[in-house]
């Protein structure tokens, strides 16, 4: 049974929130990848779009956009998700988790891409 900790972030007022999923409610994630944008209907925001960044399995180790399956590998990285060089052109091997959302996925990362339109009230003074 898939669980999952969802955190919602929102770039325009810089907060985020956190929901956590469930059983049939965590199943419409499965198969996700990363950079795919879904309807937050699923997640109770009924109106909104939102992009999935990236996330984290049990263990802690990070989802990487460039390694493709949902699948846990030893990659040379330089740079970006998993890992920080500490100087120009500093390479490592570190083991990153790929951008496809399985069932070992404990985390994932969200970002309100587009609102719902605010419904402007007509006040007709008389």
């Amino acid at each position: 049974m898939a669980r999952f900790k969802i955190i919602i972030s929102d770039p325009e007022t810089g907060r985020s929130s956190s929901v956590e999923l469930e059983g049939n409610q965590a199943g419409p994630f499965i198969g996700r990848k990363i950079g795919e944008i879904i309807d937050g209907t699923s997640l109770g925001l009924r109106g909104h779009k939102m992009q999935i960044t990236g996330g984290s399995d049990r263990d802690g180790t990070p989802m990487r956009p460039s390694v493709h399956g949902g699948i846990r590998v030893s990659a040379i990285v330089s740079g970006g998700t998993g890992f920080r060089p500490d100087e120009k052109g500093g390479r490592r091997r570190k083991t990153v988790r790929g951008n496809t959302i399985t069932e070992s996925i404990a985390q994932i990362n969200m970002k309100i891409v587009e609102k719902p339109a605010k419904k402007e009230k007509e006040t007709e003074e008389k």
